[in-house]
């Protein structure tokens, strides 16, 4: 006989009534135009806008008012750089709970500071979560502090599955649900929430490919783990002890995404969803934008898991997904140097319906006559054809453009 799991559906309906009035009963909003980009029925779970925009509130809640009055007097700690962090923060604070956040020296300020804020004791300590996690333990053991941690626990998991529980009471006719997998706590809550309400929904994770942790340890596989994700929310190196058997048992497969695909989620939206996602928010729907014939007709419940993404790294997404979208492109223009080039181009342009965003000259390049002038100009546009419409009459006027992608430049004649 299996070992049971580590939380089931009354433990999570326990945790619905206790985080009741303390943390938002987030909506399900219908999503038209994501529907219309997937070809799926997409219904969206906003828990960007708990008070600390993301979905930790409920575990952190749940946890707290779980504790004994003695824990609740000498404290808990626990150890995380973003959004865990700042939940238990902040509702340790309301409570009247000593807080300490153990996170890595490399965390943004913004986050330390955020932390701070809400009434914790922030200790910074090594490079990694990993580091962290060792030293917030130290800590516990000799202050006599309980340890919250981010989703290998049972109550945690708990407070994470009454989102679930939510959608599924605003929209029983769901048939899938795609939720982002990082340690695996807000999968393994709702898991066991969707799958005993409704038995036969689907659930999928999805993981940055960069950080395939789950898809390993469910697949035995041995692909690399590390490096500079758009979705650090999800960027976990170690799966839980907990969650594990869950995840494993219950959910149907794993997508990796690649992180092009999550700055299209992000950016989408962002414009079709007026709501900002941060890179692991959006991992639902960049799963699937990577494959949308298998969500084809669907009924589609994502989680907007997060919502904590820096403005300026939202404006340089945006950007390049309109480079992408070659709704804005630059062109390298060659010429004689002489006086009235800048105006004629510029009057050219305007013609065609481009706007200048930036232009450079360039009289130093050798593979430009010492008596020519090489320019760079960077328009919008209305998107690809009226894209290759300006190129062209760049090309009748005698300017022999050539595009600037983010790669370099095209060959000549390209």
């Amino acid at each position: 006989m299996s070992e049971p799991f580590a939380i089931t559906l009354p433990d999570i309906e326990a945790a619905a009534a206790r985080i009741s009035g303390h943390v938002l009963r987030t909506p399900l909003v219908a999503a038209p135009r994501l529907s219309e980009l997937t070809g799926a029925s997409v219904f969206v779970k906003h828990e960007n806008m708990q008070a600390t925009a993301s979905f930790k509130e409920r575990g952190a809640v749940n946890k707290l008012l779980s504790l004994t009055a003695e824990e609740m007097r000498r404290g808990v700690i626990a150890m995380s750089a973003g959004n865990h962090a700042q939940a238990v923060a902040w509702h340790a604070r309301r409570f009247g709970v000593p807080a300490t956040i153990v996170m890595p020296e490399t965390t943004p300020l913004v986050k330390v500071e955020n932390t701070r804020s809400h009434g914790a004791r922030v200790v910074l300590h090594g490079e990694t979560l990993y580091e962290a996690a060792q030293k917030a333990r130290e800590i516990a053991a000799a202050q006599a502090l309980v340890f919250v941690h981010p989703y290998d626990d049972a109550a945690v998991m708990a407070g994470q599955g009454t989102v679930a529980l939510e959608m599924l009471a605003d929209a029983p006719d769901l048939d899938m649900l795609i939720i982002p997998l990082g340690g695996g706590g807000l999968m393994a809550g709702n898991a066991i929430a969707a799958t005993a309400l409704k038995p036969g929904i689907e659930l999928v994770g999805v993981e940055a490919e960069l950080y395939p942790s789950f898809h390993n340890a469910v697949n035995a596989g041995d692909l690399a783990i590390g490096g500079a994700t758009l979705a650090e929310g999800i960027a976990v190196k170690t799966v839980g002890a907990l969650t594990l058997p869950i995840v494993s048992s219950l959910v149907s497969d794993i997508v990796l995404v690649g992180e092009d695909l999550i700055e299209r989620a992000v950016n989408a939206y962002a414009c079709l969803q007026h709501t900002l996602a941060e890179g692991a928010g959006a991992a639902g729907l960049a799963a699937m934008l990577k494959e949308p014939g298998r969500y084809a007709g669907r009924r589609i419940g994502l989680v907007l898991c997060g919502g904590n993404i820096d403005t300026r790294l939202l404006a340089a997404i945006m950007v390049r997904e309109l480079e992408r979208e070659h709704r804005i492109v630059a062109f390298r223009l060659t010429s004689s140097d002489r006086p009235g080039l800048l105006g004629k181009v510029a009057s050219l342009l305007g013609a065609e319906g481009a706007n200048i965003l930036e232009v450079s000259h360039g009289r130093l390049f050798l593979d430009v006559p010492a008596k020519g002038v090489s320019l760079d100009v960077t328009v919008e546009t209305r998107g690809d054809d009226h894209s290759a419409m300006i190129e062209h009459a760049l090309r009748e006027h005698g300017f022999a453009p050539r595009r600037i992608f983010p790669r370099g430049l095209a060959e000549p004649g390209r």
